[in-house]
């Protein structure tokens, strides 16, 4: 039996049940317990949830979601999402993860 495409709805739901990244540099350096710390974040309610952020900016920035990270950037918490745009363009999209609010928005090079 084919396997059905993957939907909007799949890839939400797989950033969901993924754990919350925190960069902290290349992939291959990353610390092991980042996502311990990414989950006490939320629990704290330092951070918004992955997916209320991911409905902001399905409003603000149209396109395809296809990677989030977790930072701390100057003591604030912030995701990084990568977007496609319906033109194709990529785009890098910064949100401020306690407010979700909109902190920047540029092509990636």
């Amino acid at each position: 039996m084919p396997r059905p495409s993957p939907t909007k709805a799949h890839l939400a739901a797989a950033l969901l049940a993924a754990p919350l990244l925190l960069a902290a540099g290349a992939p291959a350096r990353a610390d092991p317990h980042d996502h311990d710390r990414a989950r006490a974040a939320l629990e704290a309610g330092e951070v918004l949830p992955l997916a209320q952020i991911l409905k902001t900016v399905a409003v603000q920035v149209p396109g395809e979601v296809v990677e989030v990270e977790l930072e701390r950037e100057h003591g604030t918490w912030v995701y990084e999402l990568k977007v496609i745009t319906p033109d194709g363009r990529v785009l890098e999209v910064l949100m401020d993860a306690a407010a979700g609010r909109l902190l920047e928005q540029e092509e990636d090079d």
